[in-house]
């Protein structure tokens, strides 16, 4: 969840010194992300053919676990968190470089 966040946050800094008008956009996606996240409700109770996309969101699989550790009840697979943790990976890397190229010329935009 920490790499989610970091590596979400340094893409959205680094766009937003060149594009001020994104955080704009990056409120209405966190708005939409929150209601394809089940937090409110468990992902058992969703239908199989819209269960993909909820899975498709890497926080899914970080919030099922959370939910089968604390309260005992919810989806656990070590498939979907390997594949949350290497979408993890893959945004903070992506964050990093971006945030490396940016960092050169930051000075100069703000």
């Amino acid at each position: 969840m920490a790499a989610l966040g970091l590596g979400t946050g340094i893409i959205v800094s680094s766009l937003t010194t060149r594009y001020r008008d994104l955080r704009f956009l990056v409120l209405f996606g966190v708005q939409l992300l929150m209601y394809t996240t089940p937090v409110i409700y468990p992902l058992s109770k969703l239908p199989d053919q819209y269960r993909w996309i909820m899975l498709a969101n890497p926080m899914t699989p970080v919030i099922e676990t959370f939910r089968y550790a604390f309260l005992g009840n919810g989806t656990f697979s070590w498939t979907y968190l390997g594949m949350s943790c290497a979408a993890a990976t893959i945004i903070l890397a992506t964050g990093i470089l971006l945030f490396n190229h940016v960092e050169r010329t930051f000075m100069d935009t703000v």
